[in-house]
């Protein structure tokens, strides 16, 4: 058994074309799309129980590939990361 090869910082970041950050508006909060609709908003709707259609309905703005990009981002924001032991 041989470990996978480690992967560069590059691969580890996915592509989120549709989250977007901006200083001035949300208080730079990750959004989507340049958007007022938060991440954290969507995340929290999803965390309540709101399924993904009753959220397109209340925000008719949004898409379904926002709601899976918003999963997708704090899934990558969040997860663990193995980071080798310094000596000295």
């Amino acid at each position: 058994f041989e470990p996978a090869a480690p992967l560069s910082e590059c691969e580890l970041i996915p592509d989120f074309t549709r989250i977007t950050r901006n200083p001035e508006m949300m208080e730079g909060k990750a959004s989507l799309r340049g958007m007022r609709a938060t991440v954290s908003m969507i995340l929290g709707l999803l965390a309540t129980g709101t399924s993904k259609e009753e959220i397109l309905e209340a925000y008719p703005y949004l898409q379904g590939e926002d709601i899976d990009a918003a999963r997708g981002y704090v899934a990558w924001r969040v997860q663990e990361r193995e980071a080798p032991l310094v000596t000295n």
